[in-house]
């Protein structure tokens, strides 16, 4: 070797290897080297053509099952001269995983680097690379395991619970890298094409898709105040035809158990949630009733109820409020509902007897809850992670009127 060569060696020189590299590591790193290898040379050997990428885009974004996920939008404070909701909207990620398949010869991912469960915290990767024009975008973060709730923010300790915060994150982060590495035009003709998919709506005008939605949400005792306050309306009428696609999405995950009510929609003014039930810090629980009541009084009759000077007569839960229910208790416990022996049966009935405010014995079936009781129960089970953070929630005074079992004295 040249005395030139010999001189730039030590610079060259790569770093350190471990002694002994297992034969799966070994397999796994060559095959790592040839999978960038064969895509990049993929990639320069067949590539994509424009025009065929610009009408699978057009066709994608013709769908409305596309185009009702494409945009998102969420409420970011208030402008504090009106007072009114900040709204932030933008392309989604479903919508760039699409334009990404659509365009051709780009891979993107999230990793997750590292994980602190000590310090509570995980490191995260998102990329995009175009392998034909070796265009890349990648950013890496921290990702905290806390989230963001209307009682303020929460340590996240349930392995799933840090799975879909990182997900959540590593997702936005995702959308950003996709969109950084393809054409703006090509972006920017799919968002208006998923726009015009929305307001076409399979044919039917806008006020029809909105009062389909608002008899839809009725399943789940949402009012259409509710649903106008979530996008920061007075009435569902202002209600957009993407805003209208977007509760089509809520409406599926609503019935998958996926979230709750109280999650997507904010509480009605005047109307006593869940979280109005917990007791003052500092301040000795209220003394249970002596005489409790199986049925609640109706609290904030309908507005047509209450002009006539009636009640509305009380409802047996929808099929629906039981298998959310049932769902909550699959969370908290790990087991299947159709999987339960007689004694876990027997233990969900006696917790949901007691979130109910049911009188020993209780009830025998989850059916036989009312309406009222049923979004009682799940709403509270919403707020715990465990069977103990439940019975802690009914040992705490938090229900001033939980009926306790026959010869079990009260707090």
């Amino acid at each position: 070797m040249s005395s030139n060569g010999s001189a730039l060696e030590p610079m060259i020189r790569p770093g350190a290897l471990p002694a002994r590299v297992g034969q799966a590591t070994a397999v796994e790193q060559s095959r790592a080297v040839a999978e960038v290898q064969a895509a990049v040379i993929v990639a320069q050997q067949c590539p994509r053509s424009v025009t065929a990428a610009i009408e699978a885009m057009q066709e994608a974004c013709s769908q409305p099952a596309l185009a009702g996920r494409a945009f998102f939008r969420f409420e970011r404070g208030k402008d504090p001269e009106t007072g009114k909701p900040n709204i932030v909207t933008g392309p989604s990620v479903h919508l760039a995983r699409e334009l990404a398949r659509t365009w051709g010869n780009i891979q993107h991912g999230i990793t997750e680097l590292a994980r602190d469960d000590e310090h509570g915290e995980s490191e995260m990767q998102a990329w995009a690379w175009d392998v034909q024009t070796n265009t890349r975008s990648s950013n890496t973060f921290i990702v905290p395991h806390k989230r963001d709730t209307r009682s303020g923010v929460r340590q996240l300790t349930q392995m799933r619970d840090i799975y879909d915060n990182n997900a959540n994150n590593g997702a936005r982060r995702l959308r950003e890298a996709i969109f950084s590495v393809l054409p703006t035009w090509y972006t920017e003709q799919a968002k208006e094409l998923c726009q015009q998919t929305n307001e076409r709506g399979g044919g039917k005008p806008l006020a029809q898709r909105i009062a389909d939605a608002v008899k839809a949400f009725e399943k789940f005792r949402v009012s259409p105040a509710r649903i106008a306050a979530k996008y920061g309306y007075a009435t569902v009428d202002e209600l957009t035809a993407t805003d209208v696609a977007q509760l089509g999405v809520v409406y599926s995950s609503l019935n998958e158990g996926a979230v709750t009510v109280t999650d997507e929609f904010p509480e009605e003014a005047g109307r006593i949630s869940p979280s109005d039930l917990a007791p003052p810090r500092n301040v000795p629980p209220a003394v249970p009733d002596a005489t409790p009541s199986s049925v609640p009084a109706v609290t904030n009759p309908p507005a047509e109820v209450a002009a006539a000077g009636g009640t509305r007569p009380p409802q047996r839960a929808s099929s629906g409020q039981v298998g959310l229910i049932q769902k909550q208790f699959e969370r908290l416990t790990g087991v299947k509902h159709k999987d339960e022996t007689d004694g876990q049966r027997k233990e969900r009935l006696r917790l949901t007897s007691r979130l109910a405010r049911v009188p020993y014995p209780g009830i025998g079936s989850t059916t036989e809850l009312l309406a009222d009781q049923a979004r009682d129960v799940r709403e509270m089970l919403a707020r715990c992670e465990t069977l103990a953070q439940v019975e802690a929630l009914l040992d705490s005074g938090a229900l001033a009127d939980d009926p306790r079992e026959d010869g079990e004295p009260g707090e």
